[in-house]
């Protein structure tokens, strides 16, 4: 479910209530849903995101956004447009946030992330260029892969498989709780 859920149906404006819908196999789920017969039901859908393990020059780029609290670096990430290619997403997402142009990229996996309702479609992204950063980033910092640490949740998730990808051994990093990370990790 949507951690905002709608207080009025977006099609007919008459109150939300919770409704007990069944699907064909018989499973019952509580979902809020117009009270009147509209037809509208707020499935609360996780919103597709991407996100870039950028490789540039041979070292991994992780990038610091405004709104996140210093010392706190993740993977490029962006929210996936409407009839958009994740992968072209992911190229997008590089340039705009860090000036670089995506020459390839390589799926890691996809993950979902809970505090946000997202599942992330994560990338390996091969770029080059000059980094210039884009208006969300506050900075960025530069790591040979093998010194990377990955963290629990989300982009991390990737981060590890990635590494082990590679055969290269690492140690988890702890991070703070999500609550002093407003943004998308």
């Amino acid at each position: 479910m949507s951690k905002e859920p709608y207080a009025f149906c977006p099609r007919c404006a008459r109150a939300l209530g919770e409704r007990t819908l069944v699907d064909v196999d018989g499973v019952a789920t509580v979902r809020r849903a117009c009270t009147e017969e509209c037809g509208f039901v707020q499935w609360g859908n996780p919103t597709p995101c991407v996100g870039a393990l950028v490789e540039h020059e041979g070292e991994i780029i992780l990038a610091r956004n405004r709104g996140w609290p210093p010392g706190f670096f993740a993977l490029v990430t962006g929210y996936l447009e409407a009839q958009e290619d994740p992968r072209e997403a992911v190229a997008r997402e590089v340039r705009e946030e860090l000036g670089l142009e995506v020459a390839a990229s390589h799926l890691i996996g996809n993950y979902i992330f809970e505090a946000k309702n997202e599942v992330m479609l994560c990338y390996h992204a091969i770029a080059t260029g000059t980094v210039r950063l884009g208006a969300e980033l506050a900075e960025y910092r530069r790591y040979p892969p093998e010194r990377l640490r990955p963290w629990k949740r989300a982009t991390g998730l990737a981060v590890a498989d990635w590494m082990r990808s590679r055969g290269l051994p690492f140690e988890w990093l702890d991070r703070p709780p999500l609550d002093t990370a407003p943004e998308r990790t």
